[in-house]
């Protein structure tokens, strides 16, 4: 069994709002949140964890209506690891060593599509490698895979130092995936960046 969590308790500080909640299209309601969760469930995902900020009662409502599961980090402050840790936390409590892997990604990614998470999925059933990694002509980006193999050390990682000194630890088992969209690479951090792509000012579909 595989799960996805979608890491989404950052602070959207030079965002200016938050960035799950940002409009991914003019369709109504779309939010970046909404369209991961919709693309991971389109490649078959059935357990996908959403791990945001205590209190954030309008991003926890809108992973509500994706049906998916919200998890507050108690720590947010410390970074993206401690978010991912939280959300192992919640998984090993409710399967066990049924959990085989994590596919994770950033909210502030929508570009990650259903087509990428299915090239990771497909590379992690026949691949001996404990960690596979969506990249684009060269350049690394999102979503990871973590085997099960790398559990203890995600869990006991400095959060100030985050994942990538687990995915460095040993370059033997980790294999990058070309998927061939460079969407995988592509994250929006500044109002700026959002206005290049959407071609509007950012705003909040919630």
């Amino acid at each position: 069994m595989v799960a996805a969590i979608i890491l989404a308790a950052g602070g959207s500080t030079r965002m200016g709002q938050s960035k799950p909640l940002l409009a991914y299209s003019a369709v109504a309601g779309e939010t970046f949140v909404s369209k991961l969760v919709e693309n991971v469930k389109l490649s078959g995902f059935s357990v996908v964890l959403v791990v945001g900020r205590p209190g954030d009662a309008l991003l926890a409502a809108e992973v509500a209506r994706c049906s998916a599961t919200y998890v507050e980090n108690p720590r947010p402050e410390q970074g993206q690891l401690s978010s991912l840790q939280t959300a192992l936390a919640a998984l090993e409590d409710r399967f066990g060593p049924e959990l085989e892997a994590v596919m994770v990604m950033p909210v502030d990614a929508p570009l990650i599509s259903s087509a990428a998470v299915n090239l990771i999925v497909k590379a992690a059933r026949v691949s001996t490698a404990q960690i596979l990694r969506a990249t684009h002509d060269g350049q690394h980006g999102h979503p990871v895979l973590f085997k099960r193999s790398t559990f203890f050390e995600l869990q006991n990682a400095d959060p100030d130092v985050g994942a990538r000194v687990v995915v460095r630890a040993d370059p033997s088992r980790l294999e990058d995936v070309d998927v061939g969209e460079k969407g995988v690479t592509i994250d929006f951090d500044t109002p700026e960046q959002y206005r290049r792509h959407f071609g509007t000012a950012p705003s909040t579909s919630r």
